[in-house]
């Protein structure tokens, strides 16, 4: 999926464990910052991701870590100045994070790259976000 990445833009990393939060500071291009982190912990299922029944405890944990980011988006979204969101996950998390979404939040997705990018450095960061589109 071609995009392009908005100065400013709200910029999530995550996978089934945890997410990093970004700015990216560019006027053109990609340049991004840490803003913050959210860490999963060990859920007891309740507001979970909607999954199959023969779900084990460690994919139960990630479907609820992945309602746990979309609720997190959500308020974030509500404190406002956040005009754009680029969410970047394993193509498992991805999927479970997109039907937790609320809307306000889907209509600020400004691009999706399904890649699990989580343990990369912020340069590798801002060339797979490059060669995804800019």
């Amino acid at each position: 999926m071609a995009f392009s990445i908005p100065r400013n833009a709200f910029i999530v990393i995550a996978d089934g464990e945890g997410a990093t939060y970004y700015c990216n500071i560019a006027s053109l291009g990609v340049q991004i910052e840490k803003i913050g982190e959210l860490a999963a912990g060990v859920h007891d299922g309740r507001g979970a991701a909607p999954v199959p029944i023969e779900t084990s405890a460690h994919e139960l944990n990630e479907a609820t870590f992945a309602k746990h980011i979309a609720d997190d988006f959500y308020h974030k979204v509500h404190k406002g100045g956040i005009e754009a969101i680029v969410l970047v996950a394993d193509p498992q998390t991805l999927g479970q994070i997109r039907p937790s979404l609320h809307k306000e939040v889907l209509n600020l997705i400004s691009g999706e790259l399904d890649k699990d990018l989580t343990n990369s450095s912020i340069t590798d960061i801002e060339n797979s976000l490059t060669k995804a589109g800019l």
